[in-house]
């Protein structure tokens, strides 16, 4: 592969990278940032854009063009990913003899909220949790560690106020949330 599809590639890889951590940070709130890094994001797109549009008449071109952008989408992921912005809710739903694992999981420090409910095989205890999306994998390994059998559905609130946390988050947007 000469020197020059590579650069294609790398270029594409670039914006669409930006591109797909810009969306994120847009959806999650945080559009001052996602503003700053738009206008990174413009000028890397111009430039390959106009690379490949400069030289139409070669399909290797309009080929790295496309994977470059095929690895940026899939690079911006990884890093959103690692990134883990936000919080994480799980649903939490436990045979109701399981009574101290609310008080073992409030022990790790996260705010838990527990009710008894009724199941196809008698009472269930249930569990809400929030959770820093980067502690995600960390409290469903410790949940299922302690309880095996655990039903957990975990997903991403959109919108919050009051609750355990006692430090204000503030979005971009200047809004005070707690969770």
């Amino acid at each position: 592969m000469n020197s020059f599809l590579l650069l294609i590639i790398l270029i594409n890889v670039a914006y669409m990278t930006l591109f797909t951590l810009r969306m994120i940070l847009v959806i999650k709130g945080y559009r001052k940032v996602a503003a700053v890094l738009s206008m990174g994001e413009v000028f890397i797109y111009l430039i390959g854009l106009t690379i490949v549009l400069d030289n139409l008449d070669k399909p290797l071109n309009v080929a790295a063009y496309c994977a470059g952008w095929g690895l940026g989408v899939y690079l911006g992921g990884i890093i959103e990913n690692r990134l883990a912005l936000g919080y994480i809710v799980f649903d939490i739903i436990v045979d109701a003899l399981e009574l101290e694992l609310p008080l073992q999981v409030r022990d790790k420090g996260y705010g838990v909220t527990s009710w008894m409910a009724e199941g196809k095989d008698g009472a269930r205890l249930c569990m809400k949790v929030l959770a820093k999306r980067k502690n995600e994998k960390k409290l469903r390994d410790f949940v299922t560690g302690l309880s095996p059998k655990a039903f957990i559905i975990s997903y991403e609130p959109n919108r919050y106020n009051g609750g355990f946390l006692t430090n204000p988050i503030k979005p971009a947007g200047g809004i005070n949330r707690r969770a």
